[in-house]
């Protein structure tokens, strides 16, 4: 177990942003709202996930752009853009805009392969290049590569009067090392250690043993080992794990039957790996704040890190979100051993 004495360094929260199809306006800036508080609990960051065709932020970059002028302290972090319904070289552009403007307070955080539904959507997104396009990891290095200012072109210098630079601009130095990838197996554990990025672990892994009984926690574990074996720091690179968490310190009661029959309802598929690709989802822990620390506490990947960016459930309403982020920031934390931010 953690000592006091070594605390939760970074504390923060993941959002879906949902809104109303008639009414997005009102979702966006209850997103925005929701940072703003998290700002003032003093949470560490606060991140955003990335949905296409759906009624969640389909823009990230741009919600979190707007996010960087409400906001001064907390970090901002996307978890996760999937990288193949991107273009690595505008992505690039658009990530070091933010960044700047958010006076380096970005925390990328990207994964890859096809996008969901591609033959329903290729049509649409890759008119022209559908089947040549290539959804493996290459498309990370090259994102990893404009953002640390490698070049872009073999072209710089005046043309006419206009300057041009062979690399993307605005160049924010500081962002390179805030990248992370969001993996759930070991091959992109073992990917994000060797190109030194930061790994963002979540409440889906990959069941990959050969029959042995699967447990969560030690599969995730082993995530964590083989990232940081690969990577150029070691024991120091940075690991955020993002369970869902829902403490009912200050909840009035129908909330807590709510939350509890939200986790009641996606609990059976924690007990074995669904579906073709093995996936293990961790239960969502519901309890007081004290309740939630025991069993974080006991869980073998969460001792291996010092950073969390704790889910939120998808479905709730806003005020359930400011009771949920209020009892983690004031109760949670603490519990954890966590300190408040400056």
């Amino acid at each position: 177990m953690p000592l006091t004495s070594e605390p939760l360094r970074k504390l923060g929260f993941l959002t879906i942003g949902l809104f109303d199809e008639a009414d997005p306006r009102r979702g966006h800036e209850s997103t925005l709202q929701i940072i703003e508080l998290g700002e003032r609990l003093g949470f560490d960051s606060a991140w955003v996930r990335h949905r296409h065709l759906q009624y969640g932020i389909s823009s990230p970059v741009a919600v979190l752009a707007a996010a960087s002028q409400r906001t001064s302290r907390i970090e901002l972090g996307t978890a996760v853009t999937p990288l193949g319904w991107e273009n690595p070289l505008r992505l690039a552009e658009d990530l070091a805009t933010v960044d700047i403007l958010s006076g380096g307070r970005l925390n990328p955080g990207v994964s890859v392969g096809p996008p969901m539904h591609y033959e329903r959507v290729k049509d649409a997104l890759y008119p022209d290049t559908a089947d040549a396009e290539d959804f493996s990891f290459e498309r990370v290095r090259r994102l990893l590569d404009l953002v640390r200012g490698e070049p872009a072109t073999d072209f710089s210098g005046t043309e006419g009067f206009e300057p041009f630079s062979d690399r993307v601009q605005p160049h924010s130095p500081g962002l390179g090392r805030r990248l992370w990838y969001g993996g759930g197996s070991l091959r992109s554990a073992q990917w994000a250690g060797e190109h030194g990025m930061n790994f963002l672990t979540s409440s889906v892994v990959k069941a990959e043993g050969s029959g042995e009984p699967e447990d969560f926690a030690e599969i995730q574990l082993s995530h964590i080992r083989t990232f940081r074996a690969h990577h150029p720091d070691g024991d120091r690179a940075r690991v955020s794990q993002g369970l869902v968490v829902i403490p009912t310190d200050s909840a009035r009661p129908e909330q807590r039957a709510k939350y509890e029959a939200y986790a009641r309802e996606r609990t059976p598929r924690t007990a074995t790996p669904q579906g073709p690709a093995r996936l293990m989802f961790a239960p969502d822990l519901v309890g007081t704040s004290s309740e939630i620390a025991e069993r974080l506490y006991a869980h073998a990947a969460f001792r291996e890190i010092d950073e969390v960016a704790f889910a939120l459930p998808f479905t709730f309403e806003y005020e359930d979100y400011v009771q949920i982020l209020t009892d983690i920031a004031t109760r949670l934390g603490p519990a954890l051993g966590r300190r408040a931010a400056a």
